[in-house]
């Protein structure tokens, strides 16, 4: 029997985030040989990848209880609480719920726990004391999305946007500096729709400006993947002016044409995104961009493709998420009739997933000789130390004593060589 529940996490660092809830529920109610999966809906491949995990985890643990849950649970669970190898299914609001796990039914009665998630309000503030790993927490600061972009199943999985309180927040981050967290990511669905449900309607940039204030001991914040056209005033005061904030954005951009973004119904064009990169990189010229794109969506011509390519550049985006276009039943994309052969998606997205290694590789390259931060985040038997720098970049440094002591420090290194999606390193001398 396995000493402590196993959590499998498909998809984004939400996800993450609500595995590490789900594992405290799970050990507080002395669930201990126990597989919970936790899905992601974003494609249908997410969703496939999920189920052929099932089946292969039951194969190597006949005799263990799998609970399914998470958004691809959510938006159908009848196709898990169907497969012979699932025990319980439980929705993305029930999982975060201890009840949900102190009466969880293991004997396949009454196997399906998934409620209306539009019915679901608020989100709790769920301290977590720790993760796996003792160097970068997330917090969820929202659930849900407002918007409908004809594209995402994803608002049908988490419902409609909901907030964490600005004091739920600020004590969660004072709680995990305390236990030595050196680094916070806020994280959400849609984070700059932040506020808009809460008293007052505080804003993520207020929300940022608060923590920063408030939270002085904090030496590193990031914020995950933001749509760049809500970016307010005070949000952008704090990317541009505070060096805690990490030098590193996450971009919620689809594509890099008018059009398609707006069969996609999203909320911005090609030139705000560009207006957005260049002002943000003359204020702070460290500045690096993250940013999802996806290749083939209906109706994308060969020209339509190349404006999204051609962004790559023109943003200076350098973490690409590509995703081929996925079909997902229930959305208006899915309806319309000039769909990309899947053919063509796939070769569109390793031209963007290219670009955004060639972009990696010049970014590492300027990097050789300069100085970084390196948030330690695991160390080898060997003494070699693996992290993130201020600018996400992954860092490799040798030639250290006492490695498996630094873990969750930031630990001062010069970039000495590029590798091809991780830089060597060796610590400062002082």
């Amino acid at each position: 029997m396995n000493a402590k529940p196993e959590v499998v996490t498909f998809g984004c660092r939400l996800n993450a985030y609500e595995s590490e809830v789900m594992r405290r529920h799970a050990e507080d109610a002395g669930l201990n040989d126990i597989i919970i999966v936790n899905t992601c809906a974003v494609t249908a491949e997410a969703t496939r990848q999920a189920r052929q995990s099932i089946r292969r985890m039951k194969r190597e643990r006949p005799e263990t209880p799998i609970v399914v849950t998470g958004c691809a649970a959510q938006v159908d669970p009848g196709q898990f609480a169907s497969m012979n190898e699932v025990t319980s299914v439980i929705g993305n609001q029930e999982k975060l719920e201890a009840k949900s796990f102190e009466g969880l039914n293991l004997t396949h009665a009454e196997r399906v726990q998934v409620n209306d998630i539009f019915s679901v309000k608020e989100t709790a503030g769920h301290l977590i004391d720790g993760f796996g790993e003792r160097s970068r927490a997330f917090v969820q600061i929202q659930n849900g999305c407002n918007h409908r972009c004809t594209f995402c199943i994803i608002p049908y999985g988490r419902g409609n946007s909901r907030s964490t309180g600005v004091g739920e927040v600020i004590n969660q981050i004072k709680n995990l500096v305390q236990q030595g967290y050196q680094e916070v990511v806020l994280t959400g669905v849609d984070i700059t729709s932040y506020g808009e449900d809460l008293p007052g309607t505080p804003t993520l940039g207020t929300l940022v400006q608060k923590i920063l204030t408030l939270v002085p001991d904090l030496p590193r914040l990031r914020i995950s993947s933001i749509d760049s056209i809500e970016v307010d005033e005070p949000l952008m005061d704090a990317i541009v002016g505070d060096a805690r904030l990490m030098p590193h954005l996450h971009l919620s951009l689809q594509a890099g044409d008018n059009m398609t973004l707006k069969r996609m119904k999203r909320r911005h064009m090609r030139e705000d995104a560009i207006e957005f990169c260049q002002t943000v990189s003359k204020a702070r010229p460290e500045m690096v961009y993250g940013a999802d794109i996806i290749a083939g969506f209906p109706t994308e011509t060969d020209a339509m493709f190349e404006n999204s390519l051609k962004l790559v550049g023109e943003c200076d985006l350098t973490w690409l998420h590509v995703f081929p276009y996925s079909e997902r039943e229930g959305t208006p994309a899915a309806k319309i009739p000039n769909q990309v052969p899947k053919a063509i998606r796939k070769e569109r997205a390793a031209m963007l997933r290219a670009a955004g290694e060639g972009q990696v590789a010049k970014l590492m390259q300027a990097s050789v000789g300069k100085t970084a931060q390196v948030l330690i985040e695991k160390a080898t038997s060997d003494g070699m130390l693996t992290g993130h720098s201020e600018q996400f970049i992954p860092v490799s440094v040798e030639g250290v004593t006492n490695a498996t002591n630094l873990v969750g420090t930031i630990l001062p290194v010069t970039l000495t060589a590029a590798g091809k999606m991780v830089m060597s390193a060796s610590p400062l001398r002082k």
